[in-house]
Order: C-alpha cells, then sequence, then structure tokens
C-alpha cells in the first residue's frame, strides 16, 4: 500500500478521480486495523484493502458515493450486525474523495479565451485550447493548457467530451461562435457559454428555432451571453465575469 500512497499524486496529475479509504478505528476482533489503506476508483476497481468480505464491498459502495458527493465523511460499522461479519467487532473508515480538475475547452485563443484560460487554470480547470490559428498556438507555449490547432467544427465532432466537461465559445467570428454552439447544445456537457451581445444571441436563438436546427431544451442549457452580468469592457474584465459563473456552476455540481 506505501507503494499505492506514492501514485495518488500521479493519479491526481492524470485527472484520474479516486477515493482514498483509511481505517481509522478499530475495536474487538476486526480483519484489519487502524491505519490500513485502500484507494477506490470511479469503475469500482481498488487498490489496497481494508480486510475484504462484507466489510470491503460496502466500503467500495461508500467510497464510490463519496466521490459522486465530493464531500469527504466517515462511516462506522458493526461487522456482525450491519455486516454478517461473524468476528463483531466494530470499524470507522474515512474516505477522502478526489475527483479530477474538470475539462475547461476554450474556442478560441485569442485577448478573451486566453484571459479566461490563465484565471480558470487557478481555480481549479484543465485548460484546453481550440483555435484554428497556428499563429496563436504559437504564443501558448504556457505549461498550465493544452492547445488543438485544428478547424472549429471539425474539433467538435473529433473531441471525445464527457459530461464533465466546460466548454467557452470565443471566436474571433460570431458565425464560428454559432456554428460551435448549435453543436455543442446538443451535448450532454456541464456547462456550454457562448459570448455576444444580447441582440445577437437573440438573433442566433429565433433564427435556430425557426429553422428547427435545435431545440429550445438544447438551447436553454447554453449560458448566452456568457458569464455573471455586470458591465466588464476589457477581456481581462470579461474574463472575470465568465470565470465567476464557471466557478458557480462547477461548485453547484460538486466537481
Amino acid at each position: 500500500m506505501e507503494d499505492t500512497l506514492f501514485k495518488l499524486y500521479e493519479y491526481q496529475q492524470q485527472n484520474i478521480p479516486f477515493t482514498l479509504c483509511i481505517v481509522t478505528y478499530t475495536q474487538g476482533s476486526t480483519p484489519r486495523k487502524a491505519g490500513a489503506k485502500m484507494v477506490v476508483f470511479e469503475d469500482g476497481k481498488t487498490e489496497g484493502t481494508v480486510g475484504g468480505g462484507s466489510i470491503e464491498q460496502q466500503a467500495i459502495r461508500d467510497a464510490l458515493d463519496a466521490l459522486k458527493a465530493g464531500k469527504p465523511q466517515i462511516k462506522d460499522y458493526k461487522l456482525e450486525d450491519d455486516l454478517d461479519m461473524h468476528c463483531g467487532g466494530k470499524v470507522s473508515i474515512y474516505f477522502e474523495p478526489v475527483n479530477i480538475n474538470p475539462n475547461l475547452y476554450i474556442f478560441g485563443a485569442g485577448h478573451v479565451g486566453r484571459e479566461v484560460g490563465k484565471y480558470a487554470a487557478d481555480v481549479g480547470f484543465k485548460i484546453i485550447f481550440v483555435d484554428n490559428r497556428p499563429e496563436i498556438a504559437k504564443e501558448h507555449s504556457d505549461v498550465y493548457a493544452q492547445f488543438i490547432t485544428n478547424d472549429y467544427i471539425d474539433a467538435t465532432e473529433k473531441i471525445d467530451f464527457n459530461p464533465k466537461d466546460f466548454v467557452v465559445i470565443t471566436t474571433p467570428k460570431h458565425a464560428y461562435d454559432e456554428a460551435i454552439m448549435q453543436r455543442m447544445a446538443k451535448k450532454q456537457l456541464a456547462y456550454v457559454g457562448m459570448i455576444g451581445s444580447k441582440r445577437k444571441v437573440a438573433e442566433a436563438r429565433k433564427r435556430l428555432l425557426e429553422e428547427k436546427t435545435n431545440t429550445k431544451e438544447e438551447l436553454d442549457r447554453v449560458d448566452m451571453p456568457i458569464g455573471i452580468p455586470f458591465k466588464a469592457e476589457t477581456p481581462k474584465e470579461i474574463a472575470f465575469s465568465i470565470v465567476a459563473k464557471l466557478i458557480d456552476v462547477k461548485n453547484s455540481l460538486n466537481l
């Protein structure tokens, strides 16, 4: 188990979610003593052990619940009464969930997108810029972000998005923004936001509904105009507004 403890940082760096389970107290006859550790991954696989049998199966279920809730907790088990284990002791296990940093895909790595990436990286997001301009990619030598140079629409089809992903759309052309948005709106994602004036957003929404490109439910999932509304003018100020909304959604979803 000592080797596994050294791997925990590696799991975090690889964006692998897990729950660390530690036996903190035992009384009477128990399969493992205080200090026993087990790591439970999102798919239910484990490293280490807290005792095997019924206690371990229950601990795995509780570890997965803790990972989903995103909150640490302590569980007390009476082995005979609760788990039908005849050794008859008592065990307390501490569950520490370690969730991955959610992916934030920023379509458009110009003035606003770049500032969003900088701020969002500091508050727990993994930043992936998507831009069709190779010259923009050369400006992003920062280690805090990945960069995908590709056609925007092609990227929306090739990226393997998952339901915990966030998408911010801030390309240099509204036509790009709208084309990306109408595709992202069809996906099950944690958040999709598109930059734009109230007038342009309203026009785009009306047209997409009339053309039956998107449903009302799909468009309602998109935050547009993006961010927390306040009088923001500069790229940095607009980025503050956007990242504030990202934080609100992330914390609301316990990500």
